[in-house]
């Protein structure tokens, strides 16, 4: 994961001054901001619908509580009640990212009660906001009494110039590094009622549709032009590869005048994105999963990144295991029944953290990158980061020892031991294992140096460059000195890609049908719309490893053509409209219901925002000999007057079909298609026209239906006789046709072929079975010929009886 900030020391002031007008404690404002247009941001601020929206301060890897609903409310029959706190910043929280806006101006209020015997008298209560990484904010406070409620009243200006890509709301009381030395002063129990944060609601989301072609036609990297994905893992199952990736896409946000977005902001990653495909050029969107947020699998973490999976068989079950960074402070792992879910979390805590044994001097806990050996051992790699300030300058630079390795437990889910150095030179993040003929390869990315790295000093001889993937080839997955350093795999993404595609890269290497292939990122789709300025939207792409005799690795060359397909597109089949060669202008979303393609585990997602010009396409598509009668499309009209053109080989081929969507606008319908001259191997463009400025239709699947084969009118039979004592097959056909064919006569006892038998004519051989009896069998004619001017070959089998000669 590229541009990870340090993790601050998290210490507030208990003044409350930095943010625009803030209250003191118990002011009633006199008139706030609110006007008709304001709202309340807060959902479920009574906690009549329980705990809903609300989870636990996740903020820090230390934070800790219980949360439960009380009927002890203000008002209502329901507040929120907070035991067990293990900082002072461990309370109710509530997710406002989207909700407020920089420069904007709030009134917040709500009660909140404490009632410990042994506390004090009075204690002041925050309101705080958390803008991600080290940044928090007071917000508004009260001082309450003990056993009463108090009431927070203030409001406050988020300053113009504060991130709100990450907002949180969170309920405490004033920081202290120590709180256990004194918890009744400190950790009390609370409750909280009645939460309310007024003003004006957030403009309608920018669109996210990428108008551009990103990936042009012919090549097949970057591996999806609609949307981005960065830190790929490969993984194979069932004859698919499956690409999990950092969801890039979700702080996309173009103005809609200059298609130029603010600069990614991984504090607002949540979700990873899955790609699939079975031929590594067409790519199937399967959406994102929600892993982190207090919407997802698992709450209790704020962040999903560089994930990384693996599968094993755990007690009799398969399952699969999906591992990612929740930011730079821990990483954690969820559970799904198949490769697209669905998902859950059997952990209530992250899997990687400061308590991992042999990692407390590890800076960045992150990167998670399974592997599962051939014993069924399992091996996790985590980590990365600046060095440890205890090294001298030259081995913080060239040796920082940053990365770790640590067996996980066969539930896939604990770690087992303490972890060991992975002595990676120049090493930053971004580690990764795989195995070929006996051997481990460990891949990592490098640093760029600075003052983490020991300030100014320059790598030994061999060892990589700023923003390199380095790899390592040792006997044992847990064991990697030094000296199993091998050389560079892969030089910065730069070098291939040009300016603006710099910075770090994150890869992985998978398996597939008998050949390694490499994956890697590159603002590729981020520079084809801005031209060489781009702000760090990565997407994914993949290329083909080679091996030099010695078992290393020949160094990776980055291009836009990718890897080769490894086989054409079956279209007679039911399959997924969000699966692309390339496309324009189109995005893609979840809907109700399960995937046609990929049965009930598995998301539905839609083709959408299709416009009039854009289109989709897919690469070498076999329609076979015979060649596709019609196409069907699963669509939902939303105005009238779309149609979908196929057309074959280029945007602007020739039409084969028009599909006329006119069913009733809003309905979900199959429309079909007759297709003329559609045979053997074509991409395949889906284009699309109808009104300007309007959405036209939504696409949720395809199936080609294949043309019927005609034909050759034959009459066959097949008898048995007897000659001189010994059995005879006899078979013979009659040409019905008004044109001569070709006819072969097969039986288990021999075959003859006729060339041009004329019409009314018959093929006929008796094959000698050279024995007294012969047992009922069958007998293959094939019949060769043209109707139409087609070549067409009928294939007819016909019984013949048993029979016995003499005696």
């Amino acid at each position: 994961m590229a541009q990870r900030m340090r993790r601050a020391t998290r210490g507030r002031v208990a003044a409350i001054a930095t943010v625009g007008l803030m209250m003191a404690a118990g002011f009633v404002a006199s008139s706030g901001p609110v006007q008709a247009a304001d709202t309340n941001l807060v959902v479920n601020g009574g906690f009549e619908d329980g705990l809903a929206n609300w989870f636990v301060n996740n903020g820090n890897a230390t934070d800790g509580a219980q949360l439960s609903a009380t009927s002890d409310a203000y008002s209502g029959a329901n507040a929120a009640l907070v035991t067990s706190r293990t900082t002072t910043g461990s309370g109710p929280m509530q997710d406002l990212s989207g909700k407020v806006q920089a420069g904007q101006a709030y009134t917040l209020t709500a009660r909140i009660k404490y009632e410990n015997p042994s506390g004090p008298a009075t204690k002041q209560f925050f309101a705080t906001m958390h803008y991600g990484g080290g940044t928090y904010t007071n917000l508004v406070s009260v001082t309450a009494t003990k056993g009463q409620w108090a009431q927070f009243n203030g409001t406050f200006t988020i300053p113009s110039g504060q991130s709100v890509s990450t907002a949180r709301l969170f309920f405490e009381t004033p920081w202290t590094s120590t709180p256990s030395t004194d918890p009744d002063l400190h950790l009390m129990d609370f409750k909280l009622d009645d939460v309310s944060v007024i003003g004006a609601a957030p403009p309608a989301p920018a669109s996210k549709t990428i108008e551009v072609v990103g990936k042009l036609p012919g090549e097949h990297n970057p591996l999806i032009g609609h949307k981005f994905g960065a830190d790929g893992f490969g993984f194979v199952h069932d004859g698919r590869v499956y690409m999990y990736l950092t969801n890039d896409t979700q702080g996309y946000a173009p103005d809609p005048a200059t298609g130029v977005s603010p600069g990614i902001n991984y504090g607002t990653i949540n979700q990873i994105t899955v790609i699939s495909s079975e031929d590594l050029v067409n790519w199937t969107d399967h959406g994102e999963i929600q892993v982190a947020g207090p919407n997802g699998v698992a709450p209790f973490t704020a962040n999903s990144w560089a994930p990384g999976i693996t599968k094993k068989v755990v007690n009799g079950e398969e399952k699969f295991f999906l591992y990612y960074a929740n930011g730079g402070g821990s990483s954690n792992v969820i559970t799904g029944a198949s490769p697209l879910g669905p998902w859950t979390s059997e952990r209530t805590s992250t899997l990687i953290d400061g308590r991992t044994p042999g990692a407390e001097a590890v800076a960045w806990k992150f990167d998670p990158a399974p592997f599962v050996d051939d014993d069924g051992q399992p091996y996790l790699y985590f980590g990365g980061g600046p060095a440890s300030t205890s090294m001298p300058p030259a081995e913080r630079f060239n040796n920082p020892k940053n990365i770790r390795a640590i067996e996980l437990g066969d539930d896939m889910i604990s770690t087992e031991g303490t972890a060991a150095v992975v002595d990676a030179p120049v090493a930053f993040e971004a580690g990764h294992v795989f195995k070929r003929d006996g051997k481990y390869y460990f891949s990592y990315s490098s640093h760029f140096g600075g003052n983490d790295f020991g300030g100014n000093q320059q790598p030994l001889p061999g060892y990589p460059g700023g923003g390199q993937i380095g790899y390592m080839i040792s006997d044992n997955p847990m064991s990697w000195p030094k000296e199993t350093y091998a050389g560079v795999l892969f030089p910065n993404q730069s070098q291939f890609f040009g300016s603006g595609t710099g910075g770090n890269n994150h890869q992985s290497v998978f398996e597939f049908e008998g050949r390694y292939y490499f994956t890697y990122h590159a603002p590729t789709l981020n520079k084809r719309i801005n031209g060489n300025t781009t702000q760090g939207y990565r997407s994914p792409h993949i290329q083909e490893l080679a091996f030099n005799p010695d078992g290393t690795i020949q160094q990776v060359v980055g291009t836009y053509a990718g890897v080769d397909q490894v086989r054409n597109f079956a279209p007679y089949r039911v399959f997924e409209a969000e699966t692309f060669g390339w496309s324009k202008g189109v995005a893609t979303a979840k809907v109700d219901g399960s995937s046609a393609q990929f049965g009930g585990a598995a998301p539905n997602l839609v083709v959408r925002d299709i416009d009039n010009g854009d289109w989709t396409a897919l690469s070498s598509v076999d329609f076979g000999d015979n060649g596709a009668q019609s196409v069907t499309a699963r669509v939902r009209a939303l105005t009238s007057g779309g149609q979908i053109q196929v057309r074959l080989d280029d945007v602007a081929g020739p039409v084969v079909g028009t599909i006329p969507v006119d069913t009733p606008s809003g309905q979900w319908a199959e429309v079909t298609a007759e297709l003329d001259g559609v045979s053997g191997v074509h991409d395949v463009y889906f284009t699309f026209t109808g009104p300007a400025g309007v959405d036209l239709f939504e696409i949720d699947n395809w199936a080609f239906a294949a043309a019927t084969q005609p034909e050759l009118p034959v009459t066959v039979t097949a008898s048995t006789r007897c000659v001189g004592g010994k059995a005879y097959v006899a078979v013979q056909a009659r040409n019905d046709h008004d044109a001569p064919v070709g006819i072969a006569l097969e039986t288990a006892y021999g075959q003859r072929s006729f060339t041009a038998v004329a019409p009314g004519a018959n093929a006929y051989q008796s094959f000698n079975t050279r024995a007294v009896s012969v047992p009922a069998g069958s007998a293959t004619v094939r019949v060769t010929g043209s109707i139409g001017g087609q070549d067409v070959t009928t294939v007819r089998t016909v019984q013949h009886p048993a029979g016995t000669c003499g005696g």
